[in-house]
């Protein structure tokens, strides 16, 4: 497979379009506008995020059954979810080098197998220990997929649709978590939980394949192909550590201010995702189908999050946008956590607004990390920003899984409103780059 085609010229964003619309006109003029190399990386991304998002809720999803099969207590469990998220920010770091070395594509290649086949790996784990070990080495491929994915889309996309288009990407998370719960409701209904959380397991091999397939097709943007052809082999980590001097700016402070943001958001994301399963289930007394009935409106209102977030992020801009779910995020969370016992009717329709905050605010993630850094290290800045934050943030639904056995799994809940508290923070040190042309 070939990643670096000869270059061509960017869509324009006033081409015109089907049925004598502007390419970048209507509903879906943002798609139009990316033309037909831009579309395919557009599809390639979408599918390996939501392979990537099925590949991780196959674990939350299946805790509960671990637990009684392995004798876990709730630390234990959290620290499944800290490992993945560690060592993520690994496989982040290095597979946006990767990425800037060798090619957005065959970056994500590598990323797609490894998430597969180590996912496949937990379902045959005769221990926990061993099931710990392939939980971490999936993190490897978890970690970067999103980031080159992202890069990828971004360095097609133009300035005036960049935020909603990679809002768009974003938004198959909850097709793959949607279609991770739909599987978990089936498997957990039809086979026994002993032998279901394999199951689980096993099939997150299964779509990759198709999407193994799709990334022969998709090529890297010709900007992309541009630098690495200008500075081979010379996507640098290091630079952007290198702090500013009177004669050029260094990328320091972004990447220590983009790490902090990072954090907050994807620490009150993973305590909400790896929690809110087992919360239904031991605390509020769910069944397998009634999880699944919750987790509907969870779900869909992280899809329409992430498609609203995305088009907010190019009219608002991308901190004001960032900011406003940060705070909605966290009465949510508050919220949803101290809802009385017996209110299910409330507990299932605060679960929409809950999904749509936490997911709308990721929307402006990949098209902001990608303004802030340079074509020649945009893969190390997002890779390693987007994955540390991860990893630093997988502390919170570890400290929930200590703090459950003391305060219940809804009281610890609380605890990922701090995150989002933190990302608001972060973004006094980040500059808005909405309508900013990529170079």
């Amino acid at each position: 497979m070939s990643s670096t085609p000869p270059p061509q010229a960017l869509p324009s964003r006033t081409r015109p379009g089907p049925a004598g619309h502007a390419a970048g006109d209507g509903a879906f003029g943002w798609l139009r506008a990316l033309g037909p190399r831009g579309r395919r990386a557009f599809a390639g991304a979408f599918g390996g995020y939501a392979l990537d998002s099925y590949d991780y809720f196959t674990l939350p999803l299946s805790m509960v059954a671990l637990a009684a099969y392995f004798g876990l207590d709730s630390g234990q469990t959290g620290l499944f979810t800290t490992v993945t998220l560690v060592v993520s920010a690994v496989g982040g770091a290095a597979a946006g080098v990767i990425a800037d070395r060798l090619g957005r594509v065959r970056a994500l290649m590598i990323t797609v197998s490894t998430y597969a086949v180590f996912t496949v790996a937990c379902g045959f784990a005769p221990d926990y220990g061993t099931l710990l070990v392939f939980r971490a080495l999936q993190g490897l491929g978890f970690g970067g997929e999103w980031a080159v994915g992202a890069i990828l889309v971004a360095e097609y996309a133009s300035a005036r649709h960049r935020g909603r288009t990679l809002g768009a990407v974003q938004s198959s998370w909850a097709v793959g978590w949607a279609l991770a719960a739909v599987v978990y409701t089936l498997v957990f209904s039809l086979v026994g939980a002993d032998f279901a959380w394999r199951v689980m397991f096993w099939t997150g091999a299964l779509p990759a394949l198709l999407v193994l397939w799709l990334r022969r097709q998709v090529h890297d943007a010709p900007l992309a192909v541009a630098a690495r052809e200008h500075r081979p082999g010379k996507g640098s980590f290091t630079a952007i550590f290198r702090p500013g001097t009177d004669d050029a700016p260094g990328l320091l402070r972004t990447t220590v201010f983009a790490g902090l943001l990072s954090t907050g958001v994807q620490g009150g994301y993973y305590t909400l995702a790896t929690w809110v399963p087992t919360y239904l289930k031991t605390e509020r007394g769910l069944s397998v189908v009634g999880t699944g009935g919750y987790l509907t409106f969870l779900i869909s209102g992280a899809f329409l999050g992430y498609l609203t977030g995305g088009h907010l992020t190019d009219r608002l801009g991308r901190r004001r946008t960032i900011w406003l779910f940060a705070l909605l995020s966290a009465v949510c969370t508050v919220a949803y956590a101290h809802i009385p016992s017996g209110a299910d009717t409330l507990l299932l329709v605060l679960g929409f607004p809950l999904g749509f905050c936490m997911s709308a605010i990721f929307s402006g993630f990949g098209s902001y990390l990608s303004e802030l850094y340079p074509t020649a290290v945009r893969g190390a800045g997002q890779g390693f920003t987007y994955n540390t934050g991860r990893a630093v943030g997988a502390v919170f639904p570890t400290a929930v899984g200590f703090l459950a056995d003391s305060w219940g799994v809804g009281g610890a809940l609380v605890f990922g409103a701090v995150g989002y508290g933190l990302a608001a923070l972060a973004l006094l040190g980040l500059p808005e780059t909405r309508g900013k042309e990529l170079g």
